[in-house]
């Protein structure tokens, strides 16, 4: 069968731009969270966000592109030309309908929309860009990449939130299996306006505390909830073969497996499809729970969904018997853009043989007997497994392999 790899990563991160950087801070356990400076947030109730504070959109974006385009949108487009750039790919010497692209959501660009609604009550629909007809959809990342590089390949959108990341990559290598050269996939997300921060608040899991190093302490017994970031990460997802014909310049793994569930509904007496997901996926991989070597948790924050993570896992491989890491501690949660930037995280943990920490977290709590990274770690690391959770129930897991 046509084994799906990724030649390219394009990070836009809280803290870093670029795949290096990002990598470099994740690494020395340097964190991006901090008070909310997109919007006036001390009215509310959570005031703790992870912000791409050092992007300049104008920087990376075309002066005709900035009026129809979102802040997420902006990140979106410059994560894709550095995957892109990354993978030595010229879209040009490329079949016309070679190159697809799949994307993650979760809302659409909200920023925007609120802009223009607010233009809407206040001053008139005169007053209402015309671009809003499509800035704010949730297929607009896919869109716009699909444009700006002129791929008529197979293209959607996943609208998982927080499992989107997977899920869109999933079918990119769906995609690669029928016979298509590449796929652009992934997800990046920005939702940190009134808009977007209200609807999370309401859910009721969010961090209410003001300090960034004590907001989201995953499988701490300090969680108490989580903190929304934005950001994520777009990957260059190649048929191997096609990949070895034109001489890429590098690797990063393979994906071996995957697995999507949905949680049955509250209150039925049957256990979350969290496990059930990572099994799959593993056995889609042809691997056993033996051979994964590092697990990028979904992490919630929240102590009910900490516990039911850390059950799955005890389930699956054992008491403490795999390295368990979150490094999203230093990101937040960055809704469709989480488990795409997990991935890539996780493909660069393969590549350089070390499992980045837990930030701010010094141990699990005892009762989840997992065995929490809270400190880089070296390690022969062969296969990863990433989870990710999105609300509504979603369950998506991936496995990644390592280059050979």
């Amino acid at each position: 069968m046509t084994t799906a790899v990724v030649t390219g990563l394009g990070i836009t991160a809280p803290n870093g731009l670029g795949t290096e950087d990002y990598w470099k801070a994740t690494l020395a356990g340097e964190s991006g969270l901090g008070p909310v400076t997109r919007f006036d947030a001390s009215q509310y109730p959570s005031r703790i966000a992870g912000e791409v504070s050092d992007y300049v959109a104008e920087d990376h974006i075309p002066s005709r592109l900035m009026p129809q385009t979102d802040h997420m949108t902006r990140l979106a487009l410059t994560a894709a030309d550095w995957a892109l750039a990354d993978a030595g790919i010229d879209t040009a010497e490329m079949p016309e309908y070679g190159i697809g692209v799949v994307t993650a959501a979760s809302g659409g660009a909200v920023e925007f929309g609120q802009r223009e609604l607010q233009n809407l009550w206040s001053k008139g629909k005169e007053y209402v860009s015309a671009y809003q007809s499509f800035a704010w959809f949730y297929a607009v990342n896919t869109g716009q990449i699909s444009i700006r590089h002129k791929l008529r390949g197979p293209s959607g959108v996943l609208l998982t939130e927080q499992a989107g990341g997977i899920d869109s990559l999933g079918h990119a290598r769906r995609h690669i299996r029928k016979g298509f050269p590449a796929v652009i996939s992934g997800g990046v997300d920005a939702a940190i306006c009134p808009w977007g921060w209200v609807p999370q608040i309401a859910s009721g899991l969010m961090s209410t505390a003001d300090d960034p190093a004590r907001a989201y302490l995953p499988f701490s017994e300090d969680a108490a909830g989580y903190v929304p970031g934005e950001g994520g990460a777009i990957l260059l997802v190649e048929d191997a073969e096609s990949a070895r014909g034109r001489g890429a310049a590098q690797v990063y793994g393979e994906i071996a497996g995957y697995a999507a569930t949905l949680d049955p509904a509250p209150g039925s007496g049957r256990p979350p499809g969290l496990r059930r997901a990572a099994e799959n996926a593993l056995a889609d991989a042809g691997l056993a729970a033996g051979d994964i070597d590092v697990v990028f948790a979904d992490a919630s924050g929240v102590p009910d969904l900490d516990r039911a993570e850390a059950q799955a896992l005890t389930g699956l491989f054992g008491a403490h018997g795999v390295p368990v890491t979150a490094p999203k501690t230093m990101t937040g949660r960055l809704l469709a853009g989480g488990a795409a930037l997990d991935v890539a995280t996780a493909l660069l943990s393969l590549r350089d043989g070390v499992i980045p920490p837990t930030a701010n977290v010094t141990a699990a709590a005892p009762a989840h007997t997992v065995d929490l990274v809270t400190e880089a770690r070296e390690a022969n690391l062969r296969n990863a497994l990433v989870l990710a959770r999105g609300h509504g129930g979603f369950n998506a897991a991936l496995v990644v392999r390592r280059a050979h």
